[in-house]
């Protein structure tokens, strides 16, 4: 009859704790699984979020290939005196410009 008793309570436990989800990163493992385990998660975080970027970047970019208000931004930026970095005279003009030769440290 004890007996009995003892295997109805273990049998109880058994279905509680076979019904519970187990969180792998609360179960009490070595330090070597603990670090392999964070790293685990660090990384899958890494790819989550790149993924996330590529998607945002991906929306953004294709968002409304017929909107070209960049184009006029720009234009409106130039005709207010801003320089063109890819002009080719304006670069030449840095690379001689001593001021800016001596505060970028490349000659005294």
């Amino acid at each position: 009859m004890m007996f009995e008793k003892l295997v109805q309570k273990l049998n109880i436990e058994r279905e509680k704790t076979s019904n519970a989800a187990i969180n792998p990163i609360d179960v009490d493992f070595d330090s070597r699984k603990n670090d392999f385990l964070s790293k685990l998660t660090k990384n899958a975080l890494n790819m989550y979020e790149r993924k996330c970027d590529i998607k945002n970047f991906t929306k953004l970019a294709l968002s409304d290939p017929e909107n070209t208000s960049h184009n006029e931004i720009v234009n409106e930026l130039f005709s207010k005196g801003v320089i063109d970095a890819s002009d080719d005279e304006k670069l030449l003009e840095l690379s001689d410009n001593t001021r800016f030769l001596r505060d970028l440290g490349l000659i005294d």
